[in-house]
């Protein structure tokens, strides 16, 4: 039977009142970064995380070293953690799992857990496996269910709805807690599936996405970065690298941090 603990309850809870607001990490560095800025829970992004220890995003990255990473995470900061697993790095349901189980065992209370270019029915075994073995140990998991119905255009523009809401009905019954539809952007959609998934809706920062006052009128739960930080810090990091590599100068810039901001961030800890 699992045991509720505090800080798996307080996840719950932010998806349950307003709209919970994610600038994903992809190192313990970020992390602890982002929650000094007042973040109410830690989430990774997959790309980040997986670019940090030089893989290519996509179920590439180790089970080991994202382990690793999300326990590195997990001693810096107080606030809720949620990993994504991308596709749980694995197709066999017992062995996602076992992955699963791994990382909440370091802290983790949350993952996202994608149906990329597999079926539904492989996510629901995961997502009923996982459910299972975490509750044979005590452990409680946020399962964020995500379905890339618009991510991969797998339904013509503006047919997508009724085959999101299809696959989160699946997912709802196979024990999911959240539905995160990434690449989904328009009101009238994201009001529809918000109504009807009988789950917290997530929904991925883009451009043409509306304001944040707007998402929780729609009854969106749970606004997400993605990867756009860590892009914003390869290319900051691209920027000043060049610079210095052709002049051997840094580039000035105002809001740089110092080293003595930086290092009180983990001396603090």
């Amino acid at each position: 039977m699992s045991s509720s603990t505090p800080q798996a309850t307080r996840f719950r809870q932010l998806h349950a009142q307003g709209l919970l607001l994610l600038a994903n990490a992809w190192d313990a560095g970020s992390a602890r970064l982002i929650e000094s800025l007042g973040a109410k829970a830690i989430a990774t992004t997959s790309a980040g995380v997986a670019w940090a220890h030089g893989y290519a995003d996509g179920d590439q990255l180790p089970i080991g070293q994202l382990v690793a990473s999300a326990a590195s995470i997990a001693r810096v900061i107080a606030v809720p953690l949620s990993v994504d697993v991308e596709g749980g790095y694995c197709d066999d349901p017992a062995t996602v799992a076992d992955n699963v189980v791994r990382l909440a065992e370091i802290g983790a209370v949350g993952i996202n857990l994608e149906d990329g270019a597999g079926t539904p029915e492989l996510l629901c075994a995961k997502i009923e496996r996982i459910k299972r073995e975490c509750a044979q140990r005590g452990l409680e998991v946020f399962i964020n269910a995500r379905t890339d119905v618009y991510l991969r255009g797998l339904a013509p523009a503006g047919q997508r709805v009724a085959p999101t809401l299809a696959r989160a009905a699946l997912y709802r019954a196979a024990g999911a807690d959240g539905l995160f539809v990434p690449g989904l952007t328009e009101a009238a959609e994201i009001e529809a599936i918000a109504s009807q998934a009988g789950l917290p809706l997530n929904v991925m920062l883009r451009p043409n996405l509306p304001d944040t006052a707007t998402l929780e009128t729609l009854g969106v739960r749970r606004l997400s970065a993605g990867s756009n930080l860590s892009e914003e810090a390869f290319a900051h990091t691209r920027a000043g690298a060049r610079a210095f590599l052709q002049s051997g100068r840094a580039t000035a810039s105002d809001d740089a941090m110092g080293y003595g901001a930086i290092n009180a961030l983990f001396a603090e800890g």
